[in-house]
């Protein structure tokens, strides 16, 4: 019999039975092991796991080989997928678990999969087989009240299925939604991430309200559930491009073109959608590289994430919570930007550091010697490139209309000694001035495209309005209106003749000296005055 949640010594039974000699199981403080209970240590010694017989089927399952901190919420979401859960019991003690199911098809059904696709639990396998057990009996005594995280667990389950209505149950289609999205996000981006938690099928992406969307397809509905899971609220990049993911309405999706908008993974041979691209493929065409298309608006290969890993995934999917990750098998992207139609009278490397400096961390700019109206901007990362490229191609600058694209050259070289190079080239690697060298930095949800506001920061409180104004305006703008933050006074903004003024005032007044300790942060702002 049963003493306070353990054996009488000597007794040796499977595992299962560990818990009790009736057909139910209890749920609550009375299974806990006693502390410091010796009786209690020599008989987890001596329990045989019964793995040779998984049982007749029950809705009552049996996990085994759990990881010590894993959650009654992670052996939930296990049964999720197949059904509604309606107990859970986990012995962190003795690694097993217990999860009762609403009834013995979706145990099965549970079971099944189990037995072709290992489980894991924080990337340990563990084991699936029916309980000798039929239910998970709770009394009045020991009841879940008892336990805080399996009462959250069982209704974050049951809030889960009754989510069917309105936005689908768990199945193989998940809708995904990109908010905040600064950076540029792709298919092929969502393929890469995506396809570390599980094979992907298909993929189909669209906006919709202004915010991008798509429609992503795994085989089965355990790896969609894990994708979700794994990846749902983490960010591509520090601070944006926010994941939210949902189940959809959809079981399966239709692709009709492979092209940089859908793609059946599934079937490599379907058109483009381009007709002169797909006669040219029907014809045996060479050298062209479909369906993944790049050029100066492909989407950078090297995405940072930034969000801590989930509990319960495999280590594949935890490696996607690494700050800094690059994926594998990837040529390395193009940091470096060919900007051209510069002012040759107005351009210095510090000034070219300042203005890309908005859009990201410069390490090195080269005027070229004999085309000075050209210049050579290195970023740190290859989305800052892309950044760089959306919001300052062909803006005017200093009266002429600057052209940024995609440079042929990898790094910008440092001129060897005695070469001439008059101060052209700049390094800027260890610049104190970089805005995003800290991870997850609020800078990075304050980026906007060139404007006539600028937002300035770090003022002095002994500096006002007057001499902030005589400090643009000796700088060559046109202040049309001021104003302080009204409950922060260390930031202001300022409205000037035009987004050129703006340029131009932004290269010139960012880190000016305001005070013996204090400099000017300056940035483009989405407000106006």
């Amino acid at each position: 019999m049963m003493n306070g949640g353990f054996l009488n010594p000597g007794t040796k039974r499977g595992s299962d039975e560990l818990l009790s000699q009736s057909g139910a199981v209890s749920n609550g403080s009375v299974m806990s092991p006693a502390p410091n209970h010796a009786d209690n240590n020599n008989d987890a010694k001596k329990v045989k796991l019964d793995t040779k017989n998984p049982g007749a089927p029950s809705r009552v399952i049996h996990i085994r080989n759990i990881p010590n901190e894993v959650t009654e919420a992670e052996i939930v979401h296990l049964g999720i997928p197949f059904g509604k859960v309606t107990n859970v019991l986990v012995l962190k003690g003795k690694n097993q678990a217990f999860l009762e199911m609403s009834d013995e098809v979706c145990a099965t059904t549970m079971v099944n999969y189990f037995t072709n696709c290992t489980a894991q639990l924080r990337g340990r396998a563990v084991y699936v087989q029916f309980s000798n057990h039929k239910e998970l009996k709770t009394d009045q005594t020991h009841s879940n009240a008892q336990n805080p995280s399996a009462q959250a667990a069982l209704q974050a389950a049951q809030a889960l299925v009754n989510q069917t209505d309105t936005q689908g149950g768990p199945n193989t289609v998940l809708r995904v939604i990109v908010e905040h999205m600064i950076y540029p996000v792709t298919l092929d981006v969502l393929y890469q991430i995506f396809s570390r938690v599980g094979k992907v099928l298909k993929i189909v992406t669209f906006t919709k309200n202004n915010t991008f969307q798509a429609l992503i397809q795994y085989p089965d509905v355990v790896t969609a559930q894990a994708a979700k899971m794994t990846l749902d609220g983490q960010n591509i990049y520090n601070a944006c491009c926010t994941l939210r993911i949902e189940y959809s309405k959809l079981s399966n999706l239709n692709v009709k073109y492979n092209n940089d908008k859908s793609r059946d993974y599934t079937n490599p041979n379907l058109p483009t959608g381009d007709p002169a691209l797909d006669s040219a493929l029907a014809i045996g065409a060479p050298n062209l590289n479909l369906p993944n298309r790049t050029g100066e608006n492909a989407t950078p290969t090297g995405m940072p994430f930034t969000g801590m890993p989930l509990a319960g995934v495999t280590p594949t999917a935890a490696a996607l919570g690494a700050a800094g990750i690059r994926l594998p098998g990837q040529a390395s992207p193009n940091c470096v930007l060919l900007v051209s139609n510069l002012n040759e009278e107005m351009v210095t490397p510090d000034a070219l550091f300042t203005l890309f400096g908005v859009y990201g961390d410069v390490q090195r700019v080269k005027i070229l010697f004999n085309k000075k109206d050209n210049a050579l901007v290195q970023m740190s990362e290859p989305h800052q490139t892309q950044l760089a490229i959306s919001h300052l191609d062909k803006m005017k600058t200093w009266g002429k209309q600057i052209r940024v694209t995609l440079s042929k050259h990898q790094t910008v070289q440092l001129p060897k000694e005695g070469q001439p190079d008059a101060g052209l080239t700049k390094d800027y690697c260890n610049s104190p001035l970089h805005r995003f060298k800290k991870p997850g930095s609020k800078n990075y949800q304050n980026i906007y495209p060139p404007s006539a506001t600028l937002h300035l920061s770090n003022i002095p409180p002994t500096v006002d309005e007057e001499q902030i104004k005589e400090a643009f305006t000796h700088a060559g703008a046109s202040v049309k209106a001021f104003k302080f933050f009204p409950k922060d006074r260390k930031m202001a903004l300022i409205q000037l003749g035009s987004v050129e003024e703006a340029i131009g005032a932004l290269i010139k007044m960012h880190n000016f000296q305001l005070s013996d300790s204090s400099h000017l942060r300056v940035s483009f702002s989405k407000s106006t005055i």
